[in-house]
């Protein structure tokens, strides 16, 4: 039987790290990012709707979607962002279903819902407990500006605009502090892989 968990995390605070740490020990990642990339190149599925729905003034040279074109009319009207949100998640969610069916098919011990917006999106409900990975705001407003090249303001209202990392603690059954090393945070996963993973299936 296949054990489901949902990863998710505030922005810049390290999901991508953990994902990769859990991939590491064997679990079978599915990755809503990186499903959303895919949907998004030519021809495929969020590709055809943002070209029909904004036009072809959304694309770059190479024909491909200018992600900073759609994030300028998206968040200049609201009613753009519910658009987007509303015709992207199903899109998403129906493959990130389809690759969890073909996970438990093949009998993975343990499928991890790689996704940003967990909660927000009510993808939680896919997974047996969900696990956070949270850093102080300090050092996520840090870490979010060295990471984007972007200032202290811009930052904040990126932040702002996700669920509150406060909330997310209190719904995740698993929490993980990654403000320290590296070293630390993988002692961390290894730890929570054993008492909550791999005992399970001793």
């Amino acid at each position: 039987m296949t054990r489901v968990i949902g990863l998710t995390g505030g922005i810049a605070c390290g999901k991508s790290t953990v994902s990769k740490m859990l991939r590491k020990l064997g679990a079978c990642i599915i990755d809503a990012d990186q499903i959303a990339h895919e949907l998004s190149e030519p021809g495929q599925a969020i590709y055809q709707a943002y070209v029909e729905h904004f036009g072809s003034g959304i694309l770059n040279d190479e024909s491909c979607l200018d992600r900073k074109a759609i994030a300028e009319r998206v968040f200049a009207c609201p009613e753009e962002k519910q658009w987007l949100d509303s015709t992207a998640f199903p899109l998403i969610l129906e493959e990130l279903k389809k690759q969890l069916a073909e996970a438990k098919r093949a009998k993975a011990s343990v499928a991890v819902l790689d996704v940003p917006l967990l909660f927000e999106a009510g993808w939680d409900k896919l997974a047996e407990e969900s696990w956070l990975v949270y850093v102080p705001e300090d050092e996520q407003l840090r870490r979010l500006c060295l990471r984007d090249k972007c200032n202290a303001e811009q930052a904040l209202r990126r932040i702002r605009a996700q669920m509150p990392l406060e909330e997310k603690m209190a719904r995740a059954e698993v929490t993980i502090d990654n403000s320290g090393t590296m070293a630390v945070t993988r002692r961390i996963v290894k730890d929570l892989w054993k008492e909550r993973i791999h005992e399970q299936f001793a």
